[in-house]
């Protein structure tokens, strides 16, 4: 791999993990603030959220996909230097094909996760 792609990988992680880094927030919900305990308001936000959320899933999903079809359709009919490029673009494709699969299942464990956590 190529130093400079490692080190941005490499700082890229690093920003990421320090950007994730929750910070405990005691503060109150619009419901306690306006004296009503239940949480109507964020549960209607949780679920807009969720359905953008599950719209950004399906279209990155479908995208993958088709892009997938036609790198592997070109990857066919190349000639020999043809193939050594699209070799040389599909690992970066991969690894984001991956991430968006994955990325549902990471965020529901964290969400889980947390609520657990919250909710004890």
């Amino acid at each position: 791999m190529n130093k400079k792609v490692l080190k941005f990988v490499t700082a890229l992680i690093m920003i990421m993990m320090i950007v994730s880094i929750s910070v405990s927030s005691l503060a109150l919900t619009p419901g306690e603030i306006e004296g009503n305990t239940s949480a109507q308001g964020t549960n209607e936000i949780t679920n807009v959220g969720n359905s953008i959320v599950g719209i950004l899933q399906v279209v990155g999903i479908v995208l993958s996909v088709i892009v997938l079809i036609v790198l592997g359709i070109k990857y066919m009919m190349g000639s020999a230097e043809e193939k050594a490029e699209y070799k040389k673009t599909m690992m970066p494709y991969i690894v984001g094909a991956a991430l968006i699969f994955a990325a549902s299942a990471f965020a529901q464990v964290i969400y889980q996760f947390f609520t657990g956590v919250t909710a004890g």
